[in-house]
C-alpha cells in the first residue's frame, strides 16, 4: 500500500512536470553556464545590488513567453514563419532575425562548452587532486566527450525526447543552486536594497550580460515551435499561460539561487570570479567539499541544459522559415548541428579563459531583442488573425515597456562593448 502511494505520487510529480514541457525549453536556453557565471561574478562583485536588473528581465521574459506562446496556440503559426507571413518586409525581418539569433548563440556555445568542461574538470580535480598539471588535454577530453554524447542523443529525433533529457538536467541544476543559496544564505537585507534600481561603477558590461542570458530572443523565437510540438491549441491557452508563469517563476528563483549563493560566499569575502577555479575554492573554506561539488553539478547541469537546445538552434529556425515547423529527422538537421558541435569546441581548443569568453559572448544576444520584440508586437495585435485573442492593454504595455527597455539595455551593451575593446 505504501509503495503504491509512493508511486502514484511520483507519477503525480512527473506528470506536472511534463506539463511544462515547453517552459523547460525555454530555461534550457536560458538558464545556461551563461547564467550561472553573470550570476555568480555579479554576486562576488557587487552583491545582490543588480537583483532589480534580473527581476525586470524575467518579468518582461514572462509577458513575452505569453505573447509568443499564445500567437502560436491560437494561429497556429510559429514566429519565424509569422514574421516572414504577416509583416512588411517580412522575409528580410525574418532572416535578420535568424542572422542575430544564430550569432549570438553560436558565439555563447563554445563558452559555454568551455565552461561546463571546466566545472567538470575542476570537481574531478577537487577529489582527485593528481589531475592537476593535466589542465588543458583533460578540458579538451572531456569537452569531446560531452559534445558527443549530445549530438548522439539529438540523433534521436523525438521531442518528447528531447524534453525529457531537459527535464532531468534542469532538476538538477535548480536542486544544486537552491541547496548551495541556503548553504551560504546572504542578508535578507541585501536582498532588499537589491530591489532598488541603480547600476555601480564598472557594472554596465554585467547589467548587458544578465539581460543577454536571462531575456534571450531564442527563448521567445523557438517558444511557438514547441507550442506546436506539444499539441496545444486554441483550447490549451491556459495551459499556455501557466507554463509561461512557472517558466518565468523557475528562472527567477534559480538564478537569483545563484547570486545569492555568490553574495554569500564570495562578495564579502572580497573575492570576485575570474577563473572557473574561483568558482570552486571560494567556497570550499565557507561549505565543504560537498557543498562545492553540488555547486558545480548545477554548472554542469546548466552547461548541459543550454548545450543542447542551442545546438538545434539554427535547423529549428530554418525549419520555421520554410515550413512553420519543428525539423528534427532530417539530414539538414543532423549536418547543421554538426558544424554546431564543431563551432562549441573553439574555446577549449583555443584554451581561453570560459569565464570571460562566456561573460563578453552573452552580451551578444541583446542586440537582436529589439528586432524579436517589434515583431511580436506587430503579430499579437492583429485581430484578424488572433480575433479576441488580440493583445488587449495590459500585454500591451508589458510588451512595449519590454521593447523599450530591450532598447535601453542594447545601447548600454554597446556602450560596454566599447569600454571592453577600447
Amino acid at each position: 500500500m505504501k509503495n503504491h502511494r509512493l508511486s502514484s505520487l511520483f507519477s503525480g510529480v512527473s506528470r506536472k512536470i511534463l506539463a511544462i514541457g515547453p517552459g523547460i525549453f525555454c530555461i534550457g536556453y536560458t538558464i545556461g553556464t551563461g547564467s550561472v557565471t553573470s550570476m555568480t561574478k555579479a554576486g562576488s562583485l557587487y552583491g545582490m545590488r543588480l537583483l532589480w536588473v534580473l527581476v525586470l528581465s524575467v518579468f518582461f521574459s514572462w509577458v513575452l513567453m505569453e505573447a509568443f506562446g499564445r500567437f502560436a496556440a491560437v494561429t497556429g503559426y510559429t514566429s519565424i514563419y509569422g514574421f516572414k507571413k504577416f509583416l512588411k518586409w517580412g522575409n528580410y525581418w525574418a532572416i535578420l532575425v535568424i542572422a542575430g539569433i544564430v550569432m549570438g548563440q553560436w558565439s555563447c556555445l563554445s563558452g559555454i562548452l568551455g565552461l561546463t568542461s571546466s566545472a567538470v574538470y575542476e570537481i574531478l580535480r577537487l577529489f582527485i587532486p593528481s589531475l592537476a598539471g593535466f589542465e588543458y588535454l583533460m578540458i579538451i577530453g572531456i569537452a569531446t566527450v560531452l559534445i558527443s554524447l549530445l549530438y548522439a542523443l539529438l540523433l534521436v529525433g523525438r521531442y518528447s525526447f528531447f524534453e525529457k533529457i531537459l527535464i532531468v538536467f534542469v532538476t538538477i541544476m535548480g536542486v544544486s543552486f537552491l541547496l548551495s543559496m541556503f548553504i551560504v544564505f546572504p542578508d535578507p537585507s541585501e536582498i532588499v536594497s537589491g530591489l532598488i534600481p541603480s547600476i555601480p561603477a564598472g557594472g554596465h558590461l554585467m547589467v548587458a550580460a544578465f539581460v543577454g542570458t536571462t531575456m534571450a530572443a531564442p527563448t521567445f523565437v523557438v517558444r511557438p515551435l514547441i507550442v506546436k510540438a506539444k499539441g496545444w491549441g486554441a483550447d490549451s491557452l491556459k495551459d499556455q499561460s501557466r507554463d509561461a508563469f512557472v517558466s518565468a517563476l523557475l528562472m527567477l528563483i534559480i538564478s537569483g539561487s545563484i547570486m545569492a549563493a555568490a553574495t554569500g560566499a564570495l562578495f564579502h569575502e572580497g573575492r570576485s570570479v575570474t577563473e572557473v577555479l574561483d568558482m570552486v575554492y571560494a567556497l570550499e573554506p565557507v561549505a565543504g567539499k560537498f557543498a562545492v561539488a553540488l555547486f558545480m553539478v548545477g554548472a554542469m547541469s546548466a552547461g548541459i541544459s543550454s548545450i543542447f537546445p542551442i545546438l538545434m538552434v539554427l535547423p529549428l529556425l530554418i525549419g520555421d522559415y520554410k515550413r512553420g515547423k519543428m525539423d528534427i529527422k532530417s539530414k539538414t538537421f543532423k549536418i547543421l548541428t554538426a558544424i554546431a558541435c564543431l563551432v562549441g569546441m573553439i574555446v577549449p581548443l583555443l584554451g581561453a579563459n570560459p569565464v570571460a569568453a562566456q561573460i563578453t559572448t552573452q552580451v551578444a544576444n541583446v542586440f537582436v531583442l529589439p528586432l524579436v520584440i517589434a515583431g511580436i508586437i506587430m503579430l499579437i495585435n492583429k485581430k484578424d488573425l488572433l480575433g479576441g485573442q488580440a493583445a488587449g492593454w495590459l500585454l500591451n504595455g508589458g510588451l512595449i515597456s519590454a521593447f523599450i527597455f530591450s532598447l535601453a539595455i542594447s545601447y548600454t551593451g554597446f556602450l560596454a562593448m566599447l569600454d571592453l575593446f577600447s
